[in-house]
């Protein structure tokens, strides 16, 4: 039923899958998918406004219009199907040791422009802080990430090699109500 020569071939065939499913995996699974990043703040606004979540309290409210530049070209290669690209806040408060927001997102497939060129951008979410942590904060870091989508393996999270720490300022804008 199963000769010597069936038993060969089932046995080559085998060696073969693996030998090409590891040629295939080396070839994307230790490239370095970090990119330049550059990111500039263009303006910044800080309104303390009511918190409708929970008790009648007032927090902090920022908006920020950015900029960012990026060639994310040497990222595609045969195994990436898309880039989930994210802009997200790092800052510490006297309550809370690391607060991270995430201010802006966006979808980059294969076959679309993956140079980035965004000019006067505004926040795709709001920039709410838990009271009244962004006030007077001096070090709010903007760090450009991105998670690799692949056809195949492991699904690798990356942060640009560009951030930048922003001031926030000492006072609010006044909100007018009419």
């Amino acid at each position: 039923m199963n000769t010597v020569l069936s038993r060969a071939n089932s046995l080559f065939a085998f060696s073969l899958s693996v030998m090409e499913a590891l040629t295939l995996g080396i070839t994307t699974a230790f490239k370095d998918r970090s990119v330049p990043v550059r990111l500039h703040v263009s303006r910044i606004m800080l309104k303390n406004v009511e918190d409708f979540t929970g008790p009648r309290e007032r927090s902090d409210l920022g908006f920020i219009t950015f900029d960012i530049t990026a060639d994310l070209e040497n990222i595609f290669d045969w195994n990436v199907k898309q880039l989930f690209l994210y802009l997200s806040a790092e800052y510490s408060t006297k309550n809370n040791a690391l607060n991270q927001v995430v201010l802006w997102d966006k979808i980059v497939l294969r076959g679309d422009n993956p140079k980035l060129l965004l000019k006067d951008m505004k926040t795709k979410y709001f920039f709410f802080d838990d009271g009244n942590g962004l006030k007077g904060n001096r070090n709010v870091t903007l760090t450009l990430s991105w998670n690799v989508v692949p056809n195949a393996g492991i699904l690798p999270l990356v942060t640009g090699s560009g951030h930048v720490s922003v001031p926030f300022p000492d006072t609010y804008e006044i909100t007018k109500s009419y």
